[in-house]
C-alpha cells in the first residue's frame, strides 16, 4: 500500500530558519540586531522615511530594496493626509508581525493555510496627544486582533498557531512590555 504525503507550502523555509537558530546559538553575539529607519519632514504633519539597512550578524546588511513610506495625519486633524497616521503603522507592524509568525509555525508544525486575514484596531481617546487632559494617555487604549483563518487545521490546532505566534512576535511584545526609548538631539 502506497500513501501519498502532502506538501505543505505556505513560503516559509523553516529548514533555514532552524538552521539559522542553531547557528546563533554557536554565535550569540551575531544574534544582536538593530533595525533602523530614517526620516526627513517634509511639511506639517508629513514626512518622509526610508528603510534600507540593519545591524547583524556582526555588521551592516542591506535589503533587496529599500523602502519608503509617508507618514501624515488625516484632513480631520487639519493636515493633507499624505498617508497613514504614526500610530497605523504600528498596527500594520503588528498584523505583518503576527501573520509572520502564523505561516512560520503553520509551515513547521505541517498545516497549509489556504487564507489569513486579520482585522487589527486601536482604541485611543485623542485628548491626550491634544493637549486637552493631561489625564489621558497618549497611545492607544487597547488594541485587539481577529484571525480569520482557513486551513487544514482544527479550531484547536488554529488557536495554538495564532497563540504561538503571538508569543515569538516582536511587535506584539513592543506592545505589550515597556521598552526603553531615548530621544535626543544630535
Amino acid at each position: 500500500m502506497h500513501t501519498a504525503t502532502a506538501t505543505i507550502d505556505n513560503g516559509v523555509n523553516v529548514t533555514a530558519l532552524l538552521d539559522a537558530r542553531e547557528a546563533l546559538a554557536q554565535a550569540p553575539e551575531a544574534a544582536r540586531f538593530t533595525w533602523r529607519a530614517h526620516c526627513d519632514w517634509v511639511s506639517g504633519t508629513h514626512s518622509h522615511i526610508a528603510v534600507e539597512d540593519f545591524h547583524g550578524l556582526g555588521e551592516t546588511q542591506h535589503h533587496k530594496s529599500g523602502v519608503t513610506f509617508d507618514v501624515d495625519h488625516p484632513e480631520v486633524f487639519a493636515a493633507e493626509d499624505h498617508g497613514p497616521t504614526p500610530v497605523e503603522y504600528v498596527l500594520v507592524g503588528l498584523a505583518g508581525c503576527l501573520t509572520a509568525g502564523i505561516a512560520a509555525v503553520a509551515q513547521n508544525r505541517g498545516i497549509q493555510l489556504r487564507s489569513v486575514r486579520a482585522r487589527v484596531e486601536g482604541s485611543m481617546d485623542i485628548q491626550g496627544i491634544l493637549g486637552m487632559d493631561p489625564e489621558v494617555r497618549n497611545g492607544f487604549d487597547d488594541v485587539r486582533v481577529v484571525y480569520e483563518i482557513d486551513a487544514d487545521a482544527s479550531r484547536a490546532e488554529i488557536e495554538a498557531l495564532v497563540a504561538q505566534s503571538q508569543k515569538r512576535s516582536a511587535v506584539y511584545d513592543l506592545l505589550t512590555n515597556p521598552t526603553q526609548v531615548r530621544v535626543e538631539v544630535a
